[in-house]
């Protein structure tokens, strides 16, 4: 049987007329259905609120993903509100009848945070548009977990398989191979910083969920949320560099990130994440 979705122009078409309502804050442009699970930040509101509300412009940056047989889309943007340049990453659930039943918006509103991330930059990465052959979404979906694995209570073991040239990007900064970023782990790789064991104070990377594969380019998109209980202080790095843990107080991430897969090891991630209170439940987990 056909998917009402085969084609993800169709769905790219729907998350362009959603990103241009929102662009002139008009909410009843937007097909809803009768009944809409809504997010923002990981709390349920009322379609139309939130950045709704304080939208100024839409930057052009888009990372677009589907996954037609699931009737998902999602796009990795950035907003202007008012005095700000905010990341954000939009994923809608759309229905047979093209109506969208769903929509979780991240917004890292970088003025929010006790550490900001800047200069920020969103432009294209050659390395998401790169070509893949198709891999099953179950082993898609196991190795951006192992990804996830990796960085829970990071020992130093590698559970998932990174490309040599492999990048990531938060919240619109590159954090590997940028010299120029604060913390001087940013220095390495993605599977050098891993094998340091730097990331050893995150407690738990919890509540993960998978709900757009997109099998045609090999990117996943997964949220979750990264505990830090506080408790470790000082600890040594797997090298032998003694090291002091850069969160002393319980605090929690919210993240949605994006893992692009090719040949089955990860070429690029692009992650928005906020604080959000320490171990907050996901309303997405009923």
């Amino acid at each position: 049987m056909t998917s009402r979705w085969a084609d993800r122009d169709e769905l790219y078409a729907v998350m362009d007329a959603y990103l241009a309502a929102l662009a002139a804050r008009d909410a009843s442009a937007v097909p809803f259905a009768a009944e809409v699970f809504n997010t923002e930040n990981n709390v349920e509101i009322a379609p139309g609120d939130g950045c709704w509300n304080t939208v100024t412009a839409l930057h052009p940056y888009r990372l677009l993903m589907a996954e037609p047989d699931a009737g998902q889309v999602a796009v990795f943007t950035a907003l202007e509100e008012t005095d700000a340049l905010n990341p954000a990453c939009i994923r809608l659930e759309v229905g047979a009848d093209g109506r969208i039943t769903g929509v979780e918006t991240v917004v890292a509103r970088n003025k929010d945070e006790g550490f900001p991330f800047g200069p920020q930059a969103f432009v294209d990465k050659p390395e998401m548009a790169l070509p893949v052959t198709p891999a099953p979404r179950a082993e898609l979906v196991a190795i951006a977990n192992g990804y996830f694995e990796t960085i829970e209570r990071n020992d130093g073991i590698i559970r998932t398989r990174f490309h040599p040239q492999c990048n990531r990007v938060e919240n619109g900064v590159q954090t590997t191979n940028n010299a120029d970023f604060p913390l001087p782990i940013a220095r390495l790789g993605c599977e050098e910083q891993f094998a340091l064991g730097w990331y050893r104070y995150d407690d738990e990377l919890r509540a993960r969920r998978f709900p757009l594969v997109d099998v045609e380019q090999g990117i996943v998109l997964a949220y979750g949320f990264i505990d830090h209980s506080g408790r470790l202080g000082d600890y040594t790095l797997t090298d032998g560099t003694p090291v002091r843990s850069p969160v002393r107080r319980p605090h929690s991430y919210y993240l949605a990130e994006a893992f692009k897969i090719v040949d089955g090891a990860i070429r690029q991630v692009e992650a928005d994440f906020l604080t959000v209170p320490y171990r907050m439940p996901s309303p997405w987990d009923k």
